[in-house]
């Protein structure tokens, strides 16, 4: 155990000790956001319940809405609390013209620039198969069926990652096609075989 996870876990039985469960409950459940530590949890929940309790409600009902109502667009799988987010449901965007992107936060990035009016699709990651982070992870059958539509003419990948997702996933589907046309060679050769083994059979 490292000096840090060490004074982590050292950390917490202590705050076990002088907190309440349930204050100790918020300090953990505040340390799953990105760049909050055990002392940044610490100084939110004592915030939150020394000056703001009116604000720790709100906070507390807008998680619990908004896990209840937000998914995935059917079409782009950014967020939405419909089938299809605002943007794949305006009926003046440009279906030609589509943007993959890794997050919703480069959705907001992009429409913030003013330039662009064409669709998304959004990743929700970048491949990484160590990470067990696959094409499936990524929904990229998704987008090759949204390509096989044939609405999609142009595609923009906003990182070298993206591109690279989307590099292996055509190579994927490359080789899947090229198995299976090979799967159906094989049994049309062996179709043939059988017919001319009966063929025989009946003319001796």
């Amino acid at each position: 155990m490292t000096r840090q996870s060490l004074a982590n876990h050292e950390s917490r039985i202590t705050n076990h000790v002088i907190y309440p469960p349930s204050l100790t409950q918020l300090i953990e459940a505040l340390r799953c956001l990105p760049g909050v530590g055990p002392k940044s949890a610490q100084r939110m929940a004592f915030y939150l319940l020394e000056r703001d309790r009116l604000g720790a409600k709100r906070l507390a009902d807008s998680i619990a809405q908004a896990d209840a109502r937000v998914g995935s667009c059917k079409r782009c799988r950014m967020f939405a609390e419909s089938e299809l987010c605002p943007i794949c449901a305006a009926t003046k965007r440009e279906r030609g013209l589509l943007c993959v992107v890794e997050s919703p936060a480069d959705v907001v990035a992009v429409e913030q620039s003013g330039s662009y009016r064409g669709c998304y699709f959004v990743l929700m990651g970048h491949l990484s198969p160590l990470d067990g982070i696959g094409p499936e992870q990524l929904g990229l059958p998704e987008l090759d069926a949204l390509f096989q539509q044939g609405e999609v003419q142009e595609v923009k990948a906003t990182t070298a990652a993206v591109q690279k997702s989307i590099d292996y996933n055509t190579e994927v589907t490359a080789r899947a096609a090229s198995s299976a046309a090979i799967a159906r060679d094989a049994a049309q050769k062996a179709h043939e075989t059988l017919v001319r083994l009966v063929e025989k059979n009946d003319s001796e």
